[in-house]
This record gives structure tokens, sequence and C-alpha cells, in this order.
């Protein structure tokens, strides 16, 4: 039975490439959520007026990946350091957050910034939110890395990055790592 996790990281594109990734991962689909406009448009989130995160809803088998793996995984590929940004990325749209679906998700959400924060020197930032309206992002943000992301310059220097450290420190949970392997 499949199970979602809803995870912000900044760019949508760049999480959701990192997730297409995982072993187990069967959906990742981009959108927003967290704000108070229903059915916002990229334009109105970009703007950040909102109150939305661009975020993806990752559908899971959890036979295969675990949830705290997969926030591992989110924890490991991004900067849960910094306020309302990713790299060049600026606005509350940025946020690093977590949206659980179910208390033993939020509980687990809580462990795993205490096993994140192990790792850093400066506090994790990363917010858990109520996990409200999910709002899908317009079709060409949908499989962008796939689609369109190779020829994005700002993908192309965020991105490959992303998947080798996905690669290198996840080696058993990426498809292109055990394939490789």
């Amino acid at each position: 039975m499949t199970e979602y996790a809803t995870l912000a990281g900044g760019c949508f594109w760049c999480t959701e490439a990192v997730f297409k990734d995982v072993i187990g991962v069967e959906s990742v689909e981009s959108g927003y959520i967290g704000g108070t406009v229903d059915d916002p448009t990229y334009r109105q989130v970009c703007n950040g007026d909102t109150g939305h995160a661009e975020a993806i809803r990752v559908g899971f088998d959890p036979e295969k990946v675990s949830y705290g793996d997969l926030l591992d995984i989110f924890f490991a590929t991004h900067d849960p350091t910094q306020l309302n940004r990713q790299g060049n990325d600026v606005g509350t749209q940025y946020r690093s957050a977590i949206f659980p679906m179910t208390v033993m998700q939020e509980e687990q959400a809580n462990q795993a910034i205490k096993r994140a924060q192990e790792d850093q020197s400066k506090p994790i930032v990363t917010t858990i939110e109520q996990a409200d309206n999910w709002f899908p992002a317009e079709d060409y943000h949908q499989d962008y890395w796939d689609t369109e992301g190779k020829r994005n310059p700002y993908c192309m220097a965020v991105i490959p990055p992303k998947l080798q450290k996905l690669r290198k420190s996840f080696a058993a949970r990426s498809k292109a790592a055990t394939v490789a392997a």
C-alpha cells in the first residue's frame, strides 16, 4: 500500500529529482502546500504572497523504503539550516518544512530533526507544519529534471551535486547507484 510524504526543501525541481532516484519511491509530484490561497499559480507562490511552500508529495512503498529513511535523505540533500531559503532561492516559499500526514509521521519527523542536528554545527530550522490542502503544480513543473532541467543552467548547477550526495551517502537507496554497482 502506497504511503505519502510531503516535503519542502527549496526548489521543487531539485527535490523532485533526488526523490525520483530513491528505491521504493513510486511517484513524486511537485506542488504547493501551507498557504492561504486556493489553487495558487507558480507566479503567485514565487511572489511570496500566498504563504505556500514549493514542495513535493512522495508516494512510496513502506516495504521498500521507510518514512524515516526518506526524511534522512531529505535532510542530507538540502541545507536545513537556512531559514526561508536554499542557495539563491530566497523567500518563505523555499522554506525547509515537513508536512506529516499522521501522528506517527510527526513523531518520526521530530526524531529525524534530532538525528540531522547531530550532523550540523548550525541549528536546523526545518519546521513541522500541518499537512493542509495540497495543490499540484502546473504540468510543466512535473518531471522537470527529466524533461527540461538538463537544459536549465540553474538546475545543472544545483541538481547534480544533490544526486551525487544521494548516490554516495545512500548508495543502497539510489536507483542509479545500485544499477551502476
